[in-house]
């Protein structure tokens, strides 16, 4: 690998995302393939893979200021030295998800064992030793350090100190962040930036949690848990049956206390569903590419009728739909 040159993954970032697999090379020249493939992925990280790759792939997706990378492979070590550190960026934090496979992280003089389920930070300005010795899946979300809006006292209190799936929070978490990874690249651009400010807040609970201190507002497990269902709706808006009685259904709590969850954020669950179904009408009405007619744009983000389609979004925006889309210059 050539650690010297600038990471990457930084120049990547403007682009909607890539795809490296091995699946279709000659055996001989996957092994450099594969260390190449991740040296641009994770740029100024020491890479050792086996003498033979059998299998591997990373894709990778932007989610707003966020980066998505998902990577399967055989096995690998990976190491971050204070040489390479000084070569490279070195403000950006990840945010792993063990999805399969088993997992050793140094970091901050701390050595954790890692397991399926198990989520896990480390921080590029530091050196870190990264050991997956069998085949293996980690989702990750690659973000700016300057995100989290951690003290460097608190940042080195934090990496190498994995949130379980055993726990309240942590089991909230793995399926929420897996999802979110999974989805990255799918969404618009709208619901990216709602993403990743939701799942920002959330690794801000993270963050709370591993370092013992109470997080504000809700407690940590029922922000999570708020943060989860929120992207759960942004998923399926344009299902007309999302209903909170669904909602709930889907995420195993009474009706009350989804309800409940909701009353921080100063609105109903079914006044919350409403307004982001008429904000992506309201976006799709304002884009000459969609050339959609009124209804099926409403039809499109889960309203049935039309006509309370025109009532809803003339109750918040103070115009009829078709006013706003000719203000925007709609030509039909």
């Amino acid at each position: 690998m050539d650690s010297s040159r600038p990471d990457v993954l930084v120049q990547e970032r403007s682009v909607p995302g890539s795809f490296h697999t091995t699946e279709s090379l000659p055996v001989p020249r996957r092994r450099s393939y594969w260390r190449e493939a991740l040296s641009r992925t994770f740029g100024g990280v020491d890479m050792t893979v086996p003498d033979e790759v059998y299998s591997g792939t990373i894709r990778t997706a932007p989610l707003g200021r966020l980066q998505a990378v998902t990577v399967d492979g055989d096995c690998l070590s990976a190491l971050r030295t204070r040489r390479l550190i000084t070569q490279g960026s070195k403000d950006y934090v990840v945010v792993k998800l063990l999805d399969r496979g088993i997992a050793r992280l140094e970091q901050d003089g701390r050595e954790a064992v890692l397991g399926p389920g198990d989520i896990f930070v480390y921080d590029m300005a530091r050196p870190l030793r990264l050991n997956l010795p069998q085949s293996f899946r980690t989702k990750s979300l690659v973000m700016p350090r300057d995100v989290l809006g951690l003290s460097e006292s608190d940042m080195t209190h934090v990496t190498a100190s994995p949130l379980g799936p055993d726990t309240p929070l942590g089991g909230l978490l793995s399926p929420f962040l897996a999802g979110l990874v999974d989805g990255a690249g799918t969404y618009s651009p709208h619901i990216s930036e709602r993403m990743a400010h939701n799942v920002v807040d959330l690794l801000g609970v993270l963050a709370g949690e591993v370092l013992g201190r109470s997080t504000a507002g809700t407690p940590g497990g029922n922000r999570a848990l708020l943060l989860r269902i929120q992207a759960f709706i942004d998923r399926h808006l344009a299902d007309p049956d999302l209903t909170p009685q669904a909602i709930a259904r889907a995420h195993r709590i009474s009706l009350r206390y989804l309800h409940k969850l909701f009353e921080s954020e100063d609105a109903t669950v079914g006044r919350w569903i409403q307004r982001r179904r008429l904000e992506e009408c309201r976006r799709d009405l304002a884009c000459r590419a969609h050339g959609a007619t009124i209804a099926a744009v409403a039809h499109r983000w889960g309203f049935s009728s039309a006509a309370h389609f025109s009532r809803a979004f003339r109750a918040t925006y103070g115009m009829a739909p078709r006013e706003w889309r000719d203000t925007q210059g709609f030509t039909p």
